[in-house]
């Protein structure tokens, strides 16, 4: 099980230090404050050093399947963005082409801080070269996990699956369970298991009274620890 308790200083890297000095020194980090548009190309590794990193691709590619539930018409559809997942403080992204995918990165919350550089600038530390490599097929885990969750029928069960996935990568504890640190709408939830923000508002509703989320402090995501738990066995 990875490991609930990330922080947003925190640091996998054994060489960090040294790769963010190098990134200042170079011209290589920027801070940006929240939902503001990250420049990205391919080409690149990018490594979030504070903060949090949305990924979103353009939804168009899925409107047509969204569209058939009734609540959501497909210009609406077609209007929003497929959220894709977070990038967590201390973990590698990059950015893939492939039409007609367009995929994007946003700061998520504010101060969140990125640096950059070319694959071949880590034959300067081999030994970071394998904890990036060692946290993409980390991801790649998490995304099959995610892809498997999107397989149930059910919308609340891919619902509550895909929430749970979230708290198990992202959560921080608290007195009775973890909470996911940032907020997310209803509309990206409903984009990342193909139904919609109407959709994901009811069944979120029906998930609290069976007291399976809560809400914690600013009305922020929360599940109790033996309904991780149970998901986990």
């Amino acid at each position: 099980m990875y490991p609930l308790t990330p922080s947003d200083y925190a640091r996998p890297f054994l060489t960090w230090q040294r790769i963010a000095d190098w990134a200042q020194k170079h011209y290589r980090s920027r801070t940006f404050s929240k939902d503001e548009r990250i420049p990205v190309r391919t080409g690149l590794l990018y490594l979030v050093e504070r903060g949090a990193v949305r990924l979103v691709s353009d939804a168009h590619v899925i409107a047509s399947q969204r569209s058939q539930e009734p609540s959501e018409s497909l210009a609406e559809a077609a209007n929003e963005e497929a959220f894709l997942g977070f990038v967590g403080a201390g973990q590698p992204f990059e950015i893939i082409a492939q039409s007609p995918f367009a995929l994007q990165s946003y700061a998520h919350v504010d101060q969140t801080s990125v640096l950059w550089m070319y694959w071949q600038d880590l034959d300067n530390w081999p030994h970071f070269r394998r904890e990036v490599l060692d946290a993409f097929r980390y991801q790649h885990q998490r995304k099959l996990l995610w892809l498997s969750t999107l397989g149930q029928r059910r919308t609340i069960d891919r619902l509550l699956g895909f929430l749970i996935l979230l708290i198990e990568e992202f959560g921080q504890p608290y007195e009775g369970g973890y909470y996911l640190p940032w907020s997310l709408t209803h509309a990206q939830i409903g984009s990342a298991i193909g139904s919609t923000r109407v959709t994901v508002t009811r069944l979120m509703g029906k998930l609290r009274q069976q007291g399976l989320i809560r809400l914690y402090k600013d009305g922020l995501l929360a599940i109790p620890a033996d309904i991780v738990q149970q998901q986990q066995a």
